[in-house]
C-alpha cells in the first residue's frame, strides 16, 4: 500500500514542515517520556523532588492524549 500526501507550496509550508519534521517530533516526545520514568523511577530524588516530576509527568501524559498521540507502538 501506498499513500502520497500533497502540499501546495508555500501556502501550506506550515503543513509541510510538520509532517517533514515528524519523526524527529515523534523521538523528542519518546525522549521527555523516557526521561520523566527515569527519574520517577529510578533517581534519587527527595519528597517534594518526586512529587514534581509526578506532575510533569502526569501532565505529559495528558496533553498527548488530548492530541490522541500514541508513543507505545
Amino acid at each position: 500500500m501506498k499513500a502520497t500526501i500533497e502540499f501546495n507550496l508555500p501556502e501550506d509550508k506550515y503543513e509541510w514542515q510538520n509532517a517533514v519534521q515528524a519523526d524527529a517530533m515523534f523521538a523528542c516526545l519518546w525522549d521527555v517520556q523516557q526521561e520523566l520514568r527515569r527519574l520517577w523511577k529510578y533517581e534519587e530524588l527527595t519528597e517534594e523532588q518526586f512529587k514534581m516530576v509526578e506532575r510533569i509527568r502526569d501532565s505529559f501524559h495528558s496533553i498527548i492524549q488530548e492530541h490522541n498521540v500514541n508513543l507505545n507502538n
